[in-house]
């Protein structure tokens, strides 16, 4: 009869239909670095409007900073690691020689538009060691490969030659650009919207990528 018919494709249906268990086990199961949350709606979870954008908790990278998406992941989020180095780039080398632990790299290289501070080998190790992503205040360069990494990577832009290596940098200090200062151990989350910063882990409903 038609109804049995009903109640058979209803069976089918809830045999198809993941139950919420079996979703939160998928979520569990994701490498930490492939989840993350449109910064849009963590604004507005957050119930960030344009008002209250100086005095807010949360805090939004200025975009005339005109960042653009290299990385083969377009949405990351993870705890903040600094780095300050003009024009050389061993310390970006050794930090993601370490086991990233699902983290993003922020790189003030005082927005220098003469070198470039990541390339491919970089990148790749860092997306070997588990780091959710790169924002670089300067240019990467072997951005075609970069862009096939599941690797988070933000930069003003791209170029040809490679920096120096004579000066160390600095680590996991304050630094500053667009308008926000990166403290190590804050939380940032980025996409193709934008860059936000958090002191704390931000949440959408009862998902946290960042716990």
């Amino acid at each position: 009869s038609n109804r049995l018919l009903r109640k058979e494709d209803q069976m089918l249906r809830n045999l198809a239909r993941p139950s919420a268990s079996a979703l939160r086990g998928t979520f569990a199961n994701m490498p930490r670095r492939a989840l993350s949350l449109p910064t849009a709606d963590l604004c507005d979870e957050a119930g960030l409007d344009v008002s209250k954008i100086p005095s807010h908790k949360v805090k939004i990278v200025d975009p005339a900073m005109n960042f653009r998406n290299f990385g083969g992941l377009t949405e990351f989020s993870g705890k903040i690691t600094t780095i300050k180095a003009y024009e050389s780039n061993p310390a970006v080398k050794k930090a993601f020689e370490e086991e990233g632990l699902g983290r993003v790299l922020v790189v003030d290289a005082g927005g220098s538009m003469r070198c470039a501070m990541l390339g491919d080998m970089i990148a790749e190790a860092g997306t070997k060691n588990g780091w959710a992503g790169i924002v670089v205040y300067g240019c990467i360069r072997d951005s075609k490969v970069v862009g096939q990494l599941q690797l988070g990577v933000k930069a003003l832009n791209t170029h040809p030659v490679k920096s120096h290596k004579n000066h160390p940098g600095e680590r996991d200090i304050e630094v500053i650009f667009g308008g926000v200062t990166f403290k190590p151990g804050q939380y940032l989350y980025s996409d193709s919207d934008g860059i936000i910063i958090s002191d704390a882990p931000l949440m959408l409903g009862d998902h946290c990528p960042n716990p």
